[in-house]
């Protein structure tokens, strides 16, 4: 009885396996409550309370608060405390994590109370114990295992069930119960990034790292980063286009319910280019503070000019952009930066065609757009015959794999109807689209055609990205650079090629009967 007397002080362990239990049903606070009602009828002191809202999977370790809860009776020494909890279900839904977390409580001489169960140190209540946190374990995986079949119907059904990828949420949606929808501006901002890698208006993966650092919106490290392994994953997640990969449950490429954010022939353009490219390395000099690093080449080696800040003799630090190859005649020569630069963007300022130039492209462009408006709506039948050909050579495949006993040519054979598959949901994607309604020329080409009118205007906003893009849209080459004369003539993209053709007058007319030779019964 005597010992009984020392036990006064008390702590309380409360334990729900969700954020959203906490607040619902038997949550914390109504545990807490009730542990503290039978503090009080014990006459126990409470000290503490450590709540947990994580499972741990049966593990007390991971349980912030179970592992605080450790650390106070721990900083106590040799003073003896009563832990209190609401049900043998909160301690431990694990049997050896049971008596694990049993011993570890006994060894800060720590004694354990539950509100719906005796503990009971003979052979006998040992026993029912070990029963009784058996129980729990059962119960703990039957629920998973219950889940886990729930949440696989789901899938198979084209519904996502895991936590939103970024630029998706969950909402509720009338005949689909809760879905992922677009959640703006990241859908927006991630749309940007998947379709500007494919198109390469951003060339690598370290434009896309740049991008999406400069969208405030887009979730970031603690240190404003984002890592280069998060892009690789965003790049090949095929949620994005409207299908469910879960490789752990055999699905694969599964049409998905929700809206996608790109289209899977966007997606197949994107995975070709990781395929074909490595992982650009970062740079000590970021490329915003030398846009051309990497664009101008040498005249004297035709390799790219590298770029560096030189300190003069004050400590003031000068940008250059230098050649630094030494069997170069150019080796170590440097201009700086403000020379090159200005002599580039009077290169752009001169690529601006002639207001009748102008006129005349935007008007041809857009009567082709308008015809091709009218034809929008053509039947898909030439579409819908090529896919069942497809279907019928994937059904000839797998008619020869039945019979075929080498593991060599099932494996080939496997490979080629994977192909196809990706043939025939592009093709699919393409009858989708037949028949849709083509936006107006002018709110899908304004910005296109505003750029075509001055690239200069573009460049001038100072936003690496979009210099970036000026780079990528108006040349056909990297640009020569002498350092004495200054650029060489530089390979134009074909806009703009052919809008400095008819300003020269560089252009013939198509004769009547085309440009193929003529046939004997044509004369």
């Amino acid at each position: 009885m005597a010992n009984e007397l020392k036990l006064t002080k008390a702590v309380i362990y409360c334990r729900v396996s969700s954020a959203k239990q906490a607040t619902e049903g038997h949550g914390l606070d109504s545990q807490e409550s009730r542990c503290r009602d039978y503090a009080r009828a014990k006459g126990y002191e409470v000290e503490a309370c450590f709540p947990d809202d994580a499972s741990g999977g049966g593990d007390f370790m991971k349980r912030p608060g179970m592992v605080a809860l450790l650390a106070y009776l721990a900083g106590k020494g040799d003073t003896d405390y009563v832990v209190i909890f609401d049900d043998l279900k909160r301690f431990a839904r694990d049997t050896m994590f049971h008596w694990k977390l049993r011993y570890a409580l006994a060894a800060h001489n720590a004694k354990v109370e539950c509100l719906n169960f005796k503990f009971d140190d003979t052979p006998e209540g040992e026993f029912m114990e070990t029963l009784f946190a058996a129980q729990g374990q059962l119960e703990r995986q039957q629920n998973s295992r219950q889940t886990i079949q729930k949440m696989k119907a789901r899938v198979s059904n084209g519904y996502w069930t895991s936590n939103p990828v970024v630029g998706y949420r969950f909402e509720k949606v009338e005949g689909h119960g809760k879905m992922l929808v677009r959640d703006e501006p990241r859908a927006t901002i991630v749309q940007t990034a998947l379709e500007g890698f494919a198109s390469k208006r951003f060339p690598t993966q370290t434009d896309v790292k740049l991008y999406l650092e400069s969208q405030i919106p887009f979730p970031k490290n603690k240190d404003g980063k984002v890592l280069y392994q998060r892009v690789t994953d965003l790049l090949k997640r095929v949620l994005y286009a409207g299908y469910i990969t879960l490789p752990s449950w055999g699905v694969h490429l599964l049409p998905a319910k929700h809206e996608p954010i790109i289209s899977y022939e966007t997606f197949q353009h994107i995975q070709e280019r990781l395929a074909e490219q490595a992982k650009e390395p970062t740079r000590k000099i970021r490329n915003d503070e030398f846009p051309l690093r990497g664009f101008v080449l040498c005249c004297g080696c035709n390799k790219p000019l590298t770029s560096t800040w030189s300190k003069g003799q004050q400590g003031k630090k000068y940008p250059y952009y230098f050649c630094h190859r030494k069997p170069c005649p150019n080796h170590g020569k440097s201009v700086r930066r403000e020379k090159l630069e200005e002599a580039f963007e009077k290169l752009l300022i001169e690529l601006r065609p002639v207001s009748e130039l102008y006129n005349l492209g935007y008007r041809t462009c857009k009567t082709l757009w308008n015809d091709r408006k009218q034809q929008s709506s053509t039947d898909a039948s030439s579409i819908e015959a090529e896919q069942r050909n497809v279907e019928v050579q994937i059904e000839k495949l797998m008619n020869r794999i039945m019979v075929t006993e080498n593991s060599a040519v099932v494996a080939r054979y496997e490979d080629r109807i994977n192909e196809l598959e990706k043939s025939k949901r592009l093709l699919a994607e393409k009858i989708q689209s037949c028949g849709t309604v083509l936006p107006d020329f002018d709110t899908n080409f304004q910005t296109s055609f505003a750029f075509l009118a001055d690239p200069y205007k573009l460049w001038a906003t100072g936003c690496i990205h979009r210099k970036k893009t000026v780079l990528q849209l108006v040349f056909a080459e990297k640009l020569p650079y002498d350092l004495n004369t200054g650029f060489q003539t530089p390979q134009k993209s074909l806009p703009f090629s052919l809008l400095d053709d008819l300003g020269r007058g560089n252009y013939e007319v198509v004769p009547r009967r085309g440009l193929e030779p003529p046939r004997p019964f044509d004369h």
